[in-house]
């Protein structure tokens, strides 16, 4: 079988991500200390593995009592107010890695909501981001992954309409979702004293990912999308392929790519999350030209 192979030159780590994991393996590249990371660096099976064997841990909050005077990394995705008072109690050393775009939306989410508004977030439940953004104001923010949550909270009266609502939005999520949530927020507040601030919080990188990313899936025969099976920007970047191109494969690793996906003659294009490392797309690449 004779495939024509390209990979996306946009996939792969963005910059912040690119940051953490350098200072991981720069902290741990004379092997003297040891070091932790609070959650998974990055949502990347393979990723974590070879980060795994240079010697950084993954731990959780839980993890904090054993950890006095060590060094634990915060990760791109931020850790809400408690997480710094936690380690300052247990004299741990932070390694903070938080992304300059989660760190400017943590501040605005503390503003609106000091100002009295409502603080509706579009974002994945459970979600680490979107974990430290409800710590910002001590979980009084109710957070919608999709429409049918949000017209449920809208049913069940959990935004008081009399009130002003600020929308935010994780910084990975759909342009387009946050569009429909915003316009659905916005007409359900008519006829009510309550009004609507749209807050653009999506990184910049992210949302022009989507117009590029879809051009590139619209020229490809098939796509193979390489994320790990927990990044939620690899979900929304997979379903996005998908939709242009119904051709579209996950994997993982380069033995997940299955033969029988493709024809002779396929152009396959390779791409992948934010937390997609390059050496893995090379690696799918490679595996698809041997097909």
């Amino acid at each position: 079988m004779g495939l024509a192979v390209t990979i996306d030159s946009q996939s792969g780590f963005c910059g912040v991500v690119f940051r953490a994991i350098g200072m991981a393996e720069d902290f741990l590249c004379d092997g003297s200390a040891a070091l932790y990371s609070l959650g998974a660096i990055v949502h990347n099976e393979a990723e974590l593995e070879r980060l795994g064997n240079k010697g950084l841990r993954t731990v959780s909050l839980s993890d904090f009592p054993d950890l006095a005077g060590r060094d634990v990394l915060i990760r791109a995705h931020g850790e809400p107010p408690q997480t710094y008072a936690l380690a300052h109690r247990y004299g741990i050393n932070l390694i903070d890695c938080t992304c300059p775009v989660v760190l400017q939306l943590q501040k605005r989410i503390r503003k609106a909501y000091d100002e009295g508004g409502q603080i509706l977030i579009f974002g994945k439940v459970g979600h680490a981001e979107v974990l430290g953004l409800v710590g910002q104001v001590d979980g009084d923010a109710l957070v919608v992954e999709n429409m049918d949550m949000l017209s449920a909270a809208l049913r069940e009266g959990r935004l008081d309409l009399e009130r002003n609502i600020d929308v935010f939005s994780q910084t990975t999520k759909s342009p387009s979702g946050y569009r429909d949530v915003c316009q659905a927020v916005e007409e359900a507040l008519q006829g009510h004293a309550g009004q609507l601030r749209v807050h653009n919080t999506i990184c910049s990188q992210v949302a022009s990912r989507h117009a590029q990313l879809s051009a590139f899936a619209a020229e490809q025969d098939a796509i193979v999308f390489v994320s790990g099976r927990d990044s939620s920007n690899g979900k929304v970047l997979f379903d996005l392929c998908r939709s242009v191109n119904p051709r579209t494969f996950l994997a993982g690793s380069p033995e997940e790519v299955n033969p029988a996906h493709f024809r002779d003659g396929d152009r396959v294009g390779v791409c992948g999350a934010t937390s997609t490392p390059k050496w893995l797309l090379e690696a799918v690449a490679d595996r698809l030209r041997k097909l």
